[in-house]
């Protein structure tokens, strides 16, 4: 059998001291380890899946694995279950959970992510540009100074950083993020990535991630017709995680819909009235946008690389500025059929396929006496790019 045992610095229940004291095999962090007075074999957690399919082809008996807190939370029962082995688990209070009990704060409101290295550092700051509350456990190229390295130029936030939550040297400080970046930091187990900003609204039913939106491509006074921004917006595909840039973005109607639907989102606008619209509607819609006001494409040199872009202002050279950063989908808006080969051409170019849709419709309206009239809008011509050549 199986155990996977939790551990959160207090004494151990009963059942773990058994399973421990049955166990051949013991695996768990060296410091952990010390703590107990065992007679079975001990192994580092180095290569584990290795160390336990070579400890049960032996049948040498019981095995425990020792993880930090509820080994259940991004912790190794799920990686056991994917390699076919079923443990049984004895849990400890989790890392998150001490952490935000440390502070005092609740967190059924919070995103908890669990990076696994630093290639996965870009979606866990968007989720933290994206969310007022994130948990993140630390992990190697992903910590305290990393994070608030990567969020300062645009999106201020107050880090909480626990270290060695449970044991003899837990600290838990509050951060401001200069600091944060320079600090020699002991041991983080959890960092508390806050929007200070943020004004609590009534409880919800459901912890962690909010549902979507329960309606989107809204009837916004200016910008893209409805029907235009629903393609627009099923080709960018926003999600939580991803970062999109909205360039040329007037009121701001694709930042804000992109908002709603969880991504990190970065409103590129020059002209003063489009801005002072677009942060008017940002208030109004509880979203959190952040607005550069100046002109592309030099204004969009500072800007993290982003996931999906949309073009709704500019020429060809700010949608070449765009392509050159990778993102993963770019769409346009173009208000002639003339500009679409050009763009298309350049878009190849640059390493992308590319196809253009016109896109119009007619809004249906009741006259006096019951008939009704279809009342024609400009057709708009849409292009969407994703990388790689075409055949």
């Amino acid at each position: 059998m199986i155990t996977v045992v939790g551990w959160d610095g207090s004494d151990l229940s009963a059942k773990a001291l058994a399973r421990l004291h049955a166990a051949a095999l013991v695996v768990g962090p060296d410091d952990v380890l010390a703590h107990l007075d065992l007679k079975a074999r001990r192994a580092g957690p180095d290569d584990l899946l290795g160390t336990l399919d070579t400890h049960l082809e032996r049948g040498e008996g019981d095995a425990v694995v020792i993880a930090d807190g509820d080994p259940g939370l991004f912790g190794v029962v799920g990686e056991l279950r994917a390699h076919g082995i079923k443990p049984e688990v004895v849990p400890a209070v989790s890392l998150v959970g001490r952490a935000f009990a440390g502070t005092g704060l609740n967190w059924e409101d919070a995103l908890v992510v669990a990076p696994r290295g630093p290639e996965q550092l870009p979606q866990v700051v968007n989720a933290c540009r994206a969310h007022h509350k994130v948990a993140v456990l630390v992990a190697p190229g992903a910590g305290p100074g990393e994070i608030a390295r990567e969020l300062a130029p645009t999106t201020p936030r107050a880090l909480i950083v626990c270290e060695d939550l449970g044991g003899p040297d837990e600290r838990i400080t509050h951060s401001r993020m200069g600091e944060a970046t320079t600090r020699p930091w002991k041991d983080p187990d959890v960092v508390l990535v806050l929007d200070p900003l943020h004004k609590p609204r009534r409880p919800g039913w459901i912890a962690g991630a909010q549902p979507g939106p329960a309606e989107w491509a809204l009837p916004f006074e200016h910008g893209l017709p409805p029907v235009v921004r629903a393609f627009v917006l099923a080709k960018l595909g926003p999600r939580l995680g991803d970062l999109v840039w909205d360039v040329g973005a007037g009121s701001g109607e694709i930042a804000i819909e992109c908002a709603r639907l969880g991504a990190a989102v970065m409103a590129v606008e020059r002209d003063e009235r489009s801005c002072a619209r677009l942060r008017t509607a940002v208030l109004e819609h509880g979203v959190k946008v952040a607005l550069t006001r100046g002109q592309a494409p030099p204004a969009l040199e500072p800007l993290p690389d982003p996931d999906a872009v949309f073009v709704g202002g500019g020429g060809t050279d700010v949608i070449v500025a765009c392509a050159s950063r990778g993102p993963r989908s770019l769409v346009c808006a173009l208000k002639t059929v003339e500009q679409v080969p050009a763009v298309l051409d350049r878009l190849r170019e640059h390493g992308y396929r590319a196809k253009g849709t016109q896109i119009g419709a007619a809004e249906l309206s009741v006259m006096r006496g019951g008939s009704h009239t279809l009342s024609a809008a400009d057709p708009l011509f849409v292009v969407h790019a994703v990388p790689g050549h075409a055949g």
